[in-house]
């Protein structure tokens, strides 16, 4: 895999900005980018390249902000870009922002970057903080003990930034005495003999195949061996990570673990490090110790959790409806621009149901998306997140899945779009796999207008439950409980097959509150948004322009002839409202009878055989068809089928009368109960939204897990709907 730095070639020496999540490195980039920072993608991920030119002191450099990370053995895709950049690049310098706060929580990552040979710069951040609560590190000697320069900085307000620039300039042109860089050699005291073979070894392979310094040839043989050979994203040639493979295979038949053995020797020496550098005054109760007795409690904490997710739900729900009214609004003004400007044909139907209808199918998830992410990004960077997965870890735990999962299942309920890229927060790459596969089936408001609709349909005139509860109420309730158990069943059964490997623990240290930056929220927000609308948005465009000429064509000049004539013969002999009314009638007949001649209509009829078991006809098989663009769109196009047009909506009167009305070529009920329950249980399970396999694309890095994700929830779908049906026919249920 190429470089991070071959996404923007360039001859500027570059300085990278790295950092455990949470201690300041994006906010010290920020301020010093200013509005020139720029993003790209690093080749063949998801995750965003942040950079921008800085000049300091007489060089021009091209200053990279790296995404948080505790240690250059990744696990998220986030940290491996972190990793990949430092082992690969070549930075000139590489400037390490310390939490001065948690100083020893970022020591493992600096004692890895001294060993490895990194050309260290560290700021120590957040230093207000740390004198606030009587926290003294000796910098000189953290300096030495790192080979670097160590600048206290407080990058919230710009804090000590001149001496942080100076003393990169130094590194730059070692113009400066620097402190020579000390050996791993503390680190090899604290290995096992056995374990040090193992090092050395693959160490010598590393220096021959990459030409590795000895200090870089160490540190990549021991990122070896805590590596998944199988990785294929992993920074280190596949040589060696077969080689190391290999080895974690013999110490693991004779009972040694690498694992602990290297991390072990690394918290060794960190621990004598930070007794070293680190004073703390005695410790009085503090603001961090008093929230986290209520936030963290076992049954106080989930109650919190349960109103700040109430909160987060219903601003998904709410906030976000203007913006999104305002954009629909902005769609049909458009589409009736392009009506009266234009003649009607086949280019008209294309701008307006397929180029401005797919362009606002992409625009509409903009509010949610931008929504969710500032809300997610204020989480984060107050520190309450990192709370959220302590909590609800034991919940999750039941299904495989730890407590980072939570927050994008929940976000489903809104919108599974922004849902799966909330997804990014979970470190695993097979329980972000888990995740975005399952949360689909979480009932999210596209559904809504289904489910009004149907019960409105069927269930109005049903006596109450108990004389209290109205039947419509409790058949929606059981829809979104049904959704939830089928998310989390479908989870467990994914990470026990398909994705199986054992439940993940959940490793973290909570940081301290803090306020976040208005700032940093916005531009985490933007960047959220420009990648959709620049990467799912172009397949979300195009799949909506596939499936309008799934739905318009071939078209029918008899029926278009017979419209045209009986429009004709109305205008002559009406007048004032009922000639409208008959105009009106005409074009919904005429465009209901088109559909049904469309490729649509010839596959809602073919497949007609296959759906009838499931309670629906080739009407229905017609709206499914439609409701791919978004699950919402299966009402209007039933209103086109059933001649009512594609305004109609969940709350149209005629349309729930054409509905009731509707026969099928037996002279049954269409829509009974049992077929309109049938129905919702269909569209609980069913993938039938393409901006979902879109994004999952998109994050996934293939088609292949869409495309899973598609079979699966369309054969669990048609599989437990035909059991609802045809159970319920044998019963007698619902039939009426």
């Amino acid at each position: 895999m190429s470089s991070a730095a071959s996404s923007a070639p360039t001859a500027k020496p570059l300085v990278h900005l790295i950092g455990n999540p949470n201690a300041g490195n994006t906010t010290l980039f920020n301020r010093l980018a200013g509005t020139r920072a720029r993003t790209g993608n690093y080749p063949g991920v998801t995750v965003e390249r942040r950079a921008a030119p800085w000049r300091v002191g007489t060089h021009e450099v091209e200053l990279v902000d790296l995404p948080g990370t505790y240690s250059l053995s990744a696990a998220s895709p986030e940290e491996r870009i972190a990793a990949q950049s430092i082992l690969r690049d070549g930075p000139a310098v590489v400037v390490l922002v310390l939490d001065a706060t948690s100083l020893q929580r970022g020591l493992y990552l600096a004692v890895q970057l001294r060993d490895g040979g990194a050309p260290l710069v560290v700021a120590l951040n957040m230093m207000d903080e740390a004198r606030a609560a009587g926290i003294e590190v000796d910098a000189a000697k953290l300096g030495d003990a790192l080979g670097a320069v160590v600048v206290p900085v407080v990058a919230s307000h710009g804090e000590g930034f001149e001496a942080l620039s100076e003393a990169v300039a130094a590194r730059l042109s070692q113009s400066a005495e620097v402190p020579q860089k000390a050996s791993d050699s503390t680190f090899s005291a604290t290995l096992d003999e056995a374990t040090e073979r193992d090092v050395a070894a693959l160490a010598e392979m590393a220096a021959h195949e990459l030409h590795a310094t000895p200090a870089r040839a160490r540190l990549l043989a021991q990122l070896a061996l805590l590596t998944d050979a199988h990785d294929e994203d992993d920074a280190l040639p596949p040589a060696l990570r077969e080689a190391a493979a290999e080895r974690r295979r013999a110490a693991s038949a004779a009972a040694r673990d690498l694992d602990l053995a290297l991390v072990g020797a690394r918290y060794a020496v960190v621990d004598r490090l930070a007794a070293a550098v680190i004073r703390t005054a005695p410790r009085t109760r503090s603001r961090t110790d008093r929230l986290d007795a209520v936030l963290v409690h076992p049954v106080l904490g989930l109650l919190v959790f349960a109103a700040v997710m109430f909160v987060v739900f219903e601003a998904l729900f709410r906030g976000s409806e203007p913006a999104v009214g305002l954009i629909e609004e902005g769609v049909s003004a458009a589409q009736g621009f392009v009506t009266g400007a234009l003649p009607a044909g086949p280019l008209r139907d294309l701008l307006i149901d397929g180029v401005i209808a797919g362009v606002g199918n992409v625009v509409v998830f903009v509010p949610q998306i931008a929504l969710l992410f500032f809300l997610i990004a204020a989480l984060e960077d107050s520190g309450y997140l990192a709370r959220v997965a302590f909590v609800i870890d034991r919940v999750m735990g039941a299904v495989g899945l730890h407590g980072k999962t939570f927050v994008p299942l929940l976000s489903g309920f809104a919108c599974a779009v922004p849902a799966v890229m909330a997804t990014r927060t979970i470190a695993s790459r097979k329980d972000r796999l888990v995740t975005m596969l399952a949360l689909p089936l979480m009932s999210c408001s596209a559904r809504l207008p289904i489910y009004v609709l149907v019960i409105a349909t069927v269930f109005a005139g049903e006596p109450p439950l108990a004389g209290v509860l109205s039947v419509g109420a409790a058949v929606l309730f059981a829809m979104y409980v049904f959704s939830v158990l089928a998310t989390l069943g479908a989870a467990a059964i994914l990470r026990r097959t398909v994705l199986r490997g054992p439940r993940p623990t959940l490793v973290l240290e909570l940081p301290p509150y803090r306020l976040p930056l208005l700032g940093n929220l916005l531009r985490a927000t933007w960047s959220r948004v420009r990648e959709f609308l620049t990467e799912a948005g172009t397949v979300i465009l195009a799949l909506t322009i596939v499936l309008w000429a799934v739905l318009s064509f071939p078209r029918s000049e008899a029926i278009e002839a017979r419209r045209t004539a009986e429009r004709s013969a109305a205008e002559a002999a009406l007048t004032g409202d009922a000639r409208e009314a008959r105009l009106t009638d005409i074009d919904d007949t005429a465009a209901a009878a088109q559909l049904e001649h469309s490729l649509a209509g010839r596959l809602g009829k073919f497949i007609e055989p296959a759906i009838a078991p499931l309670g629906m006809d080739w009407r229905m098989g017609i709206g499914v068809i439609g409701s791919f663009a978004a699950r919402e769109v299966f009402v209007s196009t039933l209103g086109v089928v059933f001649g009512i047009g594609a305004s109609a909506d969940e709350e149209s009167q005629s349309l729930r009368e054409r509905l009731r009305d509707a026969r099928r070529s037996d002279g049954s009920r269409l829509f009974t109960p049992l077929s309109g329950f049938a129905l919702m249980v269909f569209f609980v399970l069913a993938c039938q939204c393409m901006s979902t396999i879109a994004v999952v694309r998109r994050e996934s890095g293939s088609w292949r897990w869409p495309l899973f994700m598609l079979a699966y929830m369309s054969a669990l779908a048609y599989l437990v709907t035909l059991a609802v049906y045809q159970l319920g026919s044998a019963l007698g249920w619902g039939l009426a």
